[in-house]
């Protein structure tokens, strides 16, 4: 099956035919109608013809066809740009124009298809049979929007087997059974395909059709055939911009050709041919002069081309933007878009000051006031960077007592008084005050313009005011241990005005050890006491004194006098420390040194030498310089181990001397810390700590004897208690003391117990005197002993006086003492001594605390086994016990 051609001269010619193109060009005039007769199929890129363009219009610059199937070259050749189908004719324009003059003439092309000439066969002539062969797809177009008349035919189909069969066609796919629907039908006998409507080439670019060969009973006679209808694209849309109106924004300093914005369009016709080749151009401006912007004809990009933009005379710009397809040729179709450019601000307008100067006024001692208020104008955007003003006094402040700032709301510059001014110093002040703005300034403007300046004087106003104190701190000399009444130059104040000191009155406010008087009237000063360099503070031999001066009308200042004390040499060296221990033999000396209170002119050099020494002192002991300030004190190395007293003289560079007795313990020792701790055990007077445990040993011996009077005293009254009465207070416990018929040994001590029975009560020095056994006494550090067994002992002893049958002889008071006084004694002297039985350096023991509840219970120096004997219920006897406490504290 192939696409119908003009009839063949013989049947018997060859199925492949050559179709050979005639170009026929009729002559005719210029300008007019050029007819050319084609083949019914022109493929792409195939001559059509040439027409003569240079006669119609020589001047012609632009060559345009209406038709975008076929292309018009300069020489007047036309082309078919794609596969073209000539059936019923065809006709186009052909458009020339002349830019420069405006001419315009158009050639009409016509073109027809080619009619074939048939021949009669010679009678010696092959008859040429067609072999079969396979039918393949023909390329077929057809126009967008065409104008009919519809139905249009758009090719013949026909299949081989239709020489020996009657062959029915048929054809499917979109545009058939599928949407567009009813486009395409094919006659059943002949294979003619038709169209019946305009198509839009944007909704639809090809038509994919099948078609089918059959016979009369549905047999197929072909393999189904492809039929591809391409629709030939018509400019028919109008390129469209992206936005409707575009918003950019451009600073009015820009540089010329810098790029403000882009503009885009589109266009829906075909892509890549003249109908959607779009040219940008700018239409109109507004304002309309001058022109300022340009835009790029391919790529839409808008440029600077005029430096003329000035914010504060236009601030915003309106551009109509064109795009035209057709490569901006005049027939091609038009779009249109707004373009609103914005002119931001710059900083190209300087602040300037309304006045080139400007005069204030203030009076003296103010401060913290505003004077004036200066007023710039500015051309740029109101409350921006730009315009919003900074002030700087440039000139005339050197003394820092103004300060300028800008009020935010109004832009002014604000001058205020931070710093009183002086009248009788200066009279007026001229400032030189500058302006610039928060933004830089553009770099033109910075090249071209100075710094706007103004002046401003202010004038100072006087005050009656005060005298003055000045300077505050006035010094005077005076030497150490000067005579009391010496008199000198003291404080002077004066009055600014006049500048002088008369009237003025004197009056001292502080003097921190009473050593100066201030007379009243001149401010001279004398000493009431004499003046000690070494006792003033600070050590730096100025003392201050503050001093009040006041006028006739009351007004005062307040100075300081300083009294600067020159030193006199009026102190020796001092030596130190006074006690030295040296470790005998690992060191074989040891250094002293000494402190001079005076100026550094009556110290150093110290002179160290033994003075007036005893034979022994003198035969062991040597002094040798180590330094300014310090000698070493050397030994001899048969020195015996023993304490000795060295008279030390020390005399410094002005011959003020001194002299020292030190204490020199030569000690066999590794460290002077074990010479210390013997030396402390062995001195005959008593540490704090041991005194301390003196009184409290006498308060608990105090305690115990009130005790034992209290029971003798109730025992002597014969107030006896009812037996049953005594049994519900006191439960009757067959525990003895520790043995009934022993006597305690020299550590305790014996009492007579019930119907003179041997039954022994010994008061014990803690758990480790038992047997003649001897412990240290605990203590807590802070001197306080451990109290319970006290409390215990005291409880063991009371129950056993209130017994009704106890016997009424008790211990003396004589007794007591006598017993208790040696042992305390012995006590404290173990305190000292540590488990090697020498000196110990601290005899409060120190013991970890081990926790609540312990086993082990008191191990205080007199408690009692009262644990072991269960006695704990006399700490809870109730309120019935309050008789029997009374019983025994009533005398």
């Amino acid at each position: 099956m192939a696409a119908a051609a003009p009839p063949m001269a013989l049947r018997g010619a060859p199925r492949r035919l050559l179709l050979a193109l005639a170009v026929f060009s009729f002559a005719c005039e210029a300008c007019e109608k050029v007819i050319f007769h084609t083949p019914s199929t022109l493929e792409a890129d195939r001559l059509v013809g040439r027409v003569n363009l240079v006669e119609c219009l020589r001047s012609a610059d632009r060559i345009q066809s209406s038709d975008p199937a076929f292309r018009v070259f300069r020489d007047g050749s036309v082309y078919s740009a794609g596969s073209v189908v000539v059936v019923d004719g065809r006709s186009f324009t052909i458009w020339l124009s002349d830019t420069r003059t405006q001419a315009q003439e158009q050639i009409t092309v016509v073109l027809q298809p080619q009619k074939k000439l048939l021949r009669k066969r010679h009678a010696r002539e092959t008859v040429l049979r067609r072999a079969k062969r396979r039918w393949a797809p023909i390329p077929c177009s057809m126009q967008e929007n065409s104008l009919g008349p519809f139905p249009l035919f758009l090719q013949q189909v026909q299949s081989d087997a239709a020489q020996n069969y009657t062959i029915f066609y048929s054809i499917s796919g979109r545009g058939v059974d599928q949407e567009p629907l009813n486009l395409f039908f094919i006659e059943k006998d002949t294979g003619n395909l038709f169209c019946t409507r305009p198509v839009d080439r944007e909704e639809y670019d090809v038509f994919d059709l099948i078609a089918y060969a059959s016979t009369a009973d549905g047999y197929s006679a072909d393999l189904p055939l492809p039929l591809p209808i391409r629709v030939e694209d018509e400019n028919d849309n109008h390129p469209v911009f992206t936005e409707q109106v575009y918003s950019f924004e451009v600073p009015e300093s820009t540089k010329l050709g810098t790029s403000v914005g882009q503009v885009c369009a589109t266009d829906r016709d075909e892509p890549d041919t003249m109908h959607t080749r779009l040219k940008y151009s700018v239409l109109s401006q507004t304002p309309r002069s001058p022109g300022l912007f340009a835009v790029h004809p391919s790529t839409g990009a808008l440029t600077l081309v005029a430096q003329n933009l000035d914010r504060e005379v236009v601030d915003k710009y309106e551009l109509i933007m064109k795009v035209q397809d057709m490569d901006g040729q005049f027939f091609g179709l038009v779009g249109t878009s707004t373009c609103s450019i914005t002119v931001t601000d710059s900083n190209d307008n300087p602040p300037v000051f309304r006045q080139n100067a400007y005069e204030a006024s203030v009076e003296e001692n103010t401060y913290n006031v505003e004077i004036l208020r200066l007023s710039v104008e500015d051309k740029d955007l109101v409350n921006s960077a730009n315009w919003r003003a900074n002030f700087t006094i440039l000139k005339g402040n050197e003394n820092g007592n103004f300060k300028i700032s800008t009020d935010k709301a109004t832009n002014e510059g604000v001058l205020c008084v931070v710093k009183p001014l002086d009248y009788e110093e200066n009279q007026k002040v001229v400032l030189e005050i500058g302006v610039a703005n928060e933004a830089p300034f553009t770099r033109d403007l910075a090249l071209r313009t100075p710094a706007n300046r103004a002046v401003v004087t202010v004038h100072v106003q006087n005050q009656d005011e005060g005298p003055e104190c000045k300077p505050a701190a006035q010094h005077v000399r005076i030497r150490e241990n000067s005579a009391v009444g010496s008199r000198m130059n003291g404080y002077k104040a004066y009055d600014p005005e006049t500048r002088s000191s008369s009237g003025i009155r004197y009056k001292k406010l502080h003097d921190p050890n009473g050593w100066i008087s201030i007379d009243e009237t001149s401010g001279s000063i004398q000493t009431s006491k004499i003046l000690d360099r070494e006792a003033a503070a600070p050590r730096n031999e100025l003392y201050n004194v503050t001093v009040l001066a006041i006028d006739q009308d009351n007004k005062s200042c307040t100075g300081t006098l300083v009294v600067s004390i020159e030193d006199v040499n009026d102190n020796a060296p001092e030596i130190r420390p006074d006690y030295v221990t040296i470790c005998k033999p690992k060191m074989g000396y040891t250094d002293i040194s000494a402190f001079d209170a005076d100026e550094p002119i009556h110290g150093a050099p110290f002179y160290f030498s033994l003075a007036n020494p005893t034979p022994e002192v003198n035969k062991i002991w040597t002094l040798s310089k180590v330094n300014d300030t310090a000698a070493r004190l050397s030994y001899q190395k048969n020195a015996e181990v023993k304490e000795y007293y060295i008279p030390v003289m020390v005399r410094d560079r002005a011959g003020q001397s001194a002299t020292k007795t030190l204490r020199v313990n030569l000690c066999d020792c590794t460290h002077p810390s074990q010479c210390q701790m013997t030396a402390r055990s062995a001195g005959a007077s008593l540490g704090k700590w041991a005194i301390l445990a003196i009184l409290l040993g006498l308060a608990l011996l105090s305690s115990v004897l009130l005790t034992l009077v209290c029971g003798v005293v109730g025992a002597r009254k014969k107030k006896g208690f009812p037996e049953d009465l005594a049994q519900q207070n006191l439960i009757i416990s067959n525990t003895e003391a520790p043995g009934d018929d022993k006597v305690c040994s020299a550590n305790g001590f014996m009492t007579q117990t019930v119907n003179n029975s041997n039954h022994g009560f010994c008061g014990t020095m803690g758990p480790g005197m038992k047997n003649g056994g001897l412990e240290s006494i605990e203590m807590v550090k802070g001197g306080h002993h451990t109290l319970d067994s006290y409390r215990s002992h005291h409880h063991t002893l009371d129950s056993r006086v209130g017994h009704p049958d106890m016997d009424t002889s008790r211990y003396t008071y004589s007794e007591w003492h006598s017993f208790t006084q040696p042992r305390l004694r012995e006590k404290l002297h173990l305190y000292n001594q540590n488990e090697d039985h020498l000196s110990s350096q601290d005899y409060v023991l120190s013991y970890h605390y081990e926790g609540r509840g312990s086993p082990g219970g008191s191990v205080g120096c007199c408690s009692d086994k009262q644990d072991e004997e269960g006695l704990d219920f006399l700490n809870q006897l109730g309120s019935k016990f309050t008789a029997l406490a009374e019983a025994c504290t009533k005398r």
